[in-house]
């Protein structure tokens, strides 16, 4: 008989004994194997947090007391326990359940996540409001150990250790290896010394010691180095001590008896508390043990084998043409480096690390670092590459416009994953990467409509004496060979693909490709479309655009990302001041929302950013042969200049 079945809230799962608790681990287990070789998502991490998660659910009470993950990346088994067990099936599918926590989905879902080491902070947030508000419960923050490198994470508890608000934060350390003996002893140190009775007794007994006449003070300190000398020994708790934590592990995290005895202790003390677990990544799935890098992030597999379920063809994703260019213009360039941010696998710059482990730099998590290490590298004559998906560069804005931009400092920004990038949803899309982009002086903006426009924007980009982003999608290429000889692009020129009278279709990066597919779509309703290859956001090519808009009189830009502030925004900023006043206009792309998750195909579609977009768009402008007019035009914004 299924426990899993039989639980959809919190007091379900407190009716199960403790021995019951590895075998609904098991089951839990089990259905995440199941529905993640089917739709993908990140297995490894998941696994790993499984008996974390039970304990955490068993002995709390949600959403009384609040949970925060990390990312959530761990939180599958969190969404099994929380009524969407039925529901899982949907997992990271259009209108089904998505990938990581939302408030919107789940009174459980303690916050909206998607990016790493944010739980802290905003566990502090909500445990400061709650205590604002007078209102109860205990507020509890997740992070991995991957998570906890980055500033954001540091400095959330330098103000929650100083604020001495009640707040629990659990750190899952999934890469650290630590003996038998100590990590035994730890568990039971920490489990021993948790009771409220024993940390009563430590402040007391401080308390008395600083009260003894003359020499209390100095006593005190002594007992307190002696106690922090035993930490350090057995475990490596003074970092989070030194924030006013009280730090309790490294504990085993896969034993529910452990966890559950020590969360129970936890949960009566009312300050800032730090515990340690240590999980495996995989746990329960040998092939994810073995290859947790492969199953953080994984698409369909065979679940006996483990290998991935092949969609056929051999056409090479934009990322690993990224990576071969990197390798090869390496050879003949010694000033070129690669920075990545924790991401050396989904960048494609595995194989360049390899090759060149002197030049390459993995900064951890920490995009704000890379982009400042980048300049200085930048300022002593190489030519850094700093490869992150378009969505985590948002979080160094200012390091690019301040560091790597006034000075003018030759770093390349290459932007992955740029545009919809799927069945991670909102956090993960790249769609505001021109935006918030192109306002920035000295800075370049191009993005490529095929694998060798990509290779030779690269060489462009290493080429250029100054600060350049090099913006491309997620996902395999256009089928197109990338030439065995790498040459720059003029800079700032774009390209007419096509001729055309009646209308021009002004396009940039992929949707070039969805722009010819619709031109020949018009051509049958005999409207004679144009087709331009921009190229480049920035700086636009003045003299070809003008051109194109003098001689149609009619056009529409397409891009994928937002259009506030986008490709098609450029455009018109253009067209003004130059005075084209008399030229019909449509601008194809995302509205002023946040794409959902799903797959690329559905989410372009249900969005508007392909060719039938395109097409509707353009024969509300021109018509057609017969003179019939396009409606209902998805996301093309009705304007003219």
């Amino acid at each position: 008989m299924s426990l899993l079945k039989n639980i959809r809230t919190g007091e379900d799962l407190k009716k199960l004994s403790r021995k019951e608790l590895p075998i609904l681990a098991k089951e839990i287990r089990e259905r995440i194997i199941s529905v993640v070789s089917k739709n993908g998502g990140h297995l490894a991490s998941s696994l790993g947090a499984v008996e974390l998660t039970l304990a955490i659910h068993y002995v709390f009470d949600l959403p009384t007391d609040t949970l925060v993950w990390d990312v959530g990346h761990q939180a599958y088994a969190h969404k099994l326990l929380t009524g969407r067990n039925e529901t899982f099936d949907t997992l990271r599918t259009h209108k089904g359940i998505t990938g990581f926590t939302k408030m919107s989905e789940s009174p459980c879902d303690g916050f909206t996540v998607g990016h790493s080491s944010t739980s802290i902070s905003a566990g502090l947030g909500i445990a400061s409001g709650r205590h604002l508000n007078k209102e109860t419960g205990k507020v509890l923050s997740v992070i991995g150990d991957g998570s906890l490198t980055a500033g954001l994470a540091f400095e959330g508890l330098n103000q929650a250790g100083d604020s001495k608000r009640d707040l629990i934060v659990i750190l899952n350390d999934n890469d650290m290896s630590i003996s038998p003996n100590v990590g035994a002893l730890s568990s039971f140190l920490s489990r021993t010394f948790s009771s409220k009775y024993l940390q009563n007794l430590k402040k007391e007994f401080g308390t008395f010691l600083k009260s003894l006449p003359g020499i209390g003070d100095d006593i005190y300190k002594i007992a307190k180095r002696s106690e922090d000398s035993f930490k350090t020994f057995v475990t490596p708790g003074m970092l989070f001590e030194a924030f006013n934590f009280d730090y309790f592990g490294p504990i085993n995290g896969h034993n529910l008896t452990h966890l559950v005895d020590i969360l129970e202790n936890i949960k009566k003390l009312d300050e800032p508390v730090l515990l340690h677990v240590i999980t495996k990544k995989g746990k329960g799935y040998p092939p994810a043990e073995e290859n947790p890098v492969y199953f953080h992030g994984v698409g369909s597999f065979n679940i006996d084998t483990g290998s991935c379920a092949k969609k056929g063809g051999t056409v090479p994703s934009y990322t690993d043409v990224f990576g071969c260019t990197m390798v090869d213009l390496a050879k003949t360039d010694p000033r070129i480096v690669a920075v990545t941010a924790a991401m050396p696998e989904g960048t494609g710059l595995n194989t360049f690390a390899e090759r060149y482990p002197d030049r390459f730099f993995d900064v951890g998590i920490a995009e704000q670092h890379a982009v400042t290490f980048a300049a200085g590298l930048a300022s002593q004559g190489l030519k850094p590459v700093v490869a992150i998906y378009s969505t985590f560069m948002q979080r160094a804005y200012d390091q690019i416009l301040h560091d790597a931009c006034i000075e003018s400092h030759p770093v390349v920004f290459a932007l992955d994953r740029g545009g919809i990038v799927g069945e991670d949803g909102p956090t993960h899309h790249g769609l505001f990467d021109f935006a918030f982009l192109r306002n920035i002086p000295n800075l370049t903006i191009m993005a490529p409509r095929d694998e060798n426009q990509l290779a030779r924007m690269l060489k462009t980009a290493i080429d250029h004496d100054g600060p350049i982003a090099l913006r491309y999608p997620r996902g395999k290429g256009e089928g197109v060979v990338v030439d065995p000889e790498i040459k720059p692009l003029p800079l700032g020129k774009g390209e007419l693909v096509r001729n055309g009278e009646d209308i021009a279709i002004i396009a940039v990066g992929r949707m070039v490709g969805e722009a010819i597919k619709a031109a020949c779509e018009l051509e049958t309703l005999g409207i004679s479309c144009a087709v331009v290859d921009a190229r480049f956001i920035k700086p636009l090519d003045k003299q070809l655009l003008l051109d194109t808009v003098d001689r149609t009189r009619a056009i529409v830009t397409v891009e994928e990302h937002v259009l506030d502030g986008g490709f098609g925004s450029a455009v018109l900023e253009l067209l003004a001041d130059n005075d084209r006043f008399n030229c019909k206009i449509r601008r194809v792309g995302i509205r002023d929302t946040f794409v959902e998750h799903g797959s690329q195909e559905i989410l372009r579609s249900e969005y508007g950013v392909d060719d039938k977009a395109i097409v509707k768009a353009a024969r509300e402008i021109v018509g057609s042969k017969d003179g019939a007019e396009g409606k209902d035009i998805v996301n093309a914004d009705r304007e003219r200049c």
